[in-house]
């Protein structure tokens, strides 16, 4: 446990902030204050009204009642910018960087270096965002475009793009929701050493054991309101549970025997994923197969190769794959998403924003999308049955919404993950391949998804789970694949599954071990 470095110095704070949407009372007279050089945690369910708060505090969102006060002075922050002005930096788990731009361009953007003939100073730029960023990820080339990073490397140069703002207080949303455990070490050292330095942060998260290991204080929000705001060296994992969902927990990870129903649904033999400007193939020679009743995980570091072998076997880069699939015993040739929706193959994203939904749709509009042919009646859609279809997944889930024509957008992140999971087991897939299925969703919301996950494998659905979480998958699978640089590096029952055999898997150079 760290010792608090903070002072009880207040540098910023919100007093009885409201702030309503429509159908929904999101923040309910909420008090917060940050001080100085403290790492302040922040948690509740999805829904509970933290991102609202974070976006209040952070001027992306304006209060309808209450006051904010910086250095004690009341304050009214019009837009994002006038918050960073004034020190206040909001780094967004779904990411908010330009993709065409380099990733200094990025870093520096409304801040450019300029010489004095008005020119952007690229080069000055390029080093000291490398300087930057060998703290978190020297693998980057400030050069790079960021649409050719991967989720996680783009997390982590939105957290550079907020050091470099020299902030005084940085808000941080789920920063680890998709970086590696290596990454996490790096970040945490250089939170330490901003709060060191008078930085305060406040961190975002649903890993209940990052908050305990990094955080000087803890507030629970919970249905919009204040629950408490705790000391981390007086609280543990359990008093937490508590507070965020008002009763004790169950176990939190669901798991039934695997139950073989219907033999081997999908055989994957030698699939490689190549594409021109890499100098190895993002896949490499990959074989597994799944069985009905069967949840197999997939765990590796970033860069590991598990998103692009979903994506490959989903049919989402036809030119650069070969090897060979198998569904339910026949051969099939996947060159598209529909061909694989035909031949019964399903596929939840990792960017649930970026590739699930159309955020400017409903949440209706976002479950039918891959079903319409289903729901026409003489060749026209049915309204009475768009409704009751999306309806049914509504209540089955609990999406949390005021009605299923609400915008998808307005959603909390564990609601939208919902609507997604929604439009793809509409379409009764007999393999569902999850790509980081718990990303950004609270305690109680992934109780719910490993819940649904074994109640479809005992139903005989074929499950592929992808996970960045050790825990996680050796709380749900039956097997274990992991991933090292493109490659298969080992294979795991559960019963002989652990931590450390599976992280020694996972690290290049680490021996390929098999377990049949």
């Amino acid at each position: 446990m760290i010792m608090p470095s903070a002072t009880e110095q207040v540098v910023l704070a919100g007093t009885g902030i409201v702030k309503r949407y429509p159908g929904v009372l999101a923040l309910n007279q909420v008090d917060f204050s940050v001080r100085a050089g403290e790492i302040h945690g922040l948690i509740g369910e999805n829904g509970a009204g933290k991102s609202t708060l974070m976006h209040i505090l952070a001027g992306a969102a304006q209060p309808d009642a209450g006051e904010l006060r910086l250095d004690g002075e009341p304050v009214d922050f019009a837009n994002p910018r006038a918050a960073m002005d004034c020190g206040i930096a909001l780094v967004h788990q779904e990411l908010n960087l330009v993709p065409y731009l380099t990733v200094a361009e990025n870093v520096f953007l409304g801040r450019e270096l300029v010489s004095k003939a008005g020119l952007i100073r690229s080069l000055d730029q390029n080093r000291h965002c490398k300087n930057l960023l060998s703290a978190l990820d020297d693998t980057i080339d400030p050069r790079t475009e960021v649409h050719r990073l991967r989720v996680g490397q783009q997390q982590v140069v939105e957290i550079a793009k907020a050091i470099n703002s020299k902030a005084r207080v940085i808000f941080m949303d789920e920063p680890t929701s998709a970086i590696s455990d290596q990454e996490v070490e790096s970040l945490f050292r250089l939170i330490r050493s901003l709060r060191d330095s008078g930085v305060s942060i406040v961190y975002v998260s649903h890993k209940l054991d990052e908050l305990l290991s990094i955080s000087d204080r803890i507030t629970v929000l919970r249905d919009g309101q204040l629950v408490d705001t705790v000391q981390t060296a007086e609280a543990d994992r359990d008093s937490i549970v508590r507070l965020m969902v008002g009763r004790q927990l169950d176990e939190l990870y669901v798991h039934s025997p695997a139950v073989s129903q219907g033999g081997e649904r999908l055989r994957v033999e030698s699939l490689s994923l190549i594409r021109k400007d890499m100098r190895r193939p993002l896949v490499d020679r990959v074989s597994l197969g799944v069985c009905g009743g069967e949840v197999l995980g997939i765990f590796g570091l970033m860069g590991a190769g598990r998103t692009e072998l979903l994506e490959a076997i989903f049919g989402l880069h036809p030119a650069g794959t070969t090897g060979a699939l198998t569904i339910d015993g026949v051969p099939c040739a996947i060159d598209s998403p529909e061909v694989a929706l035909r031949n019964g193959l399903g596929l939840v994203p990792e960017d649930r924003k970026r590739q699930g939904l159309i955020l400017g749709m409903s949440v209706e509009q976002n479950i039918n999308l891959s079903n319409l042919a289903d729901l026409e009646t003489a060749w026209l859609l049915s309204g009475k049955r768009e409704r009751e279809h999306a309806q049914s997944f509504v209540e089955q889930f609990a999406i949390r919404t005021p009605s299923a024509t609400q915008r998808v957008g307005a959603l909390s992140g564990g609601n939208q993950q919902k609507v997604v999971l929604s439009k793809v087991l509409s379409r009764k897939p007999s393999v569902l391949m999850l790509d980081e299925p718990t990303r950004g969703i609270d305690v109680s919301a992934k109780r719910e998804i490993y819940a649904l996950i074994d109640r479809l494998k005992q139903d005989g659905m074929a499950i592929i789970v992808v996970s960045s979480e050790l825990p996680e998958l050796l709380g749900i699978a039956d097997r274990v694949m992991v991933m090292c640089e493109g490659r298969k590096t080992g294979e795991f029952k559960r019963s002989a599954a652990n931590e450390e055999m599976l992280m020694r898997a996972a690290v290049p150079g680490g021996s390929t071990t098999n377990d049949e």
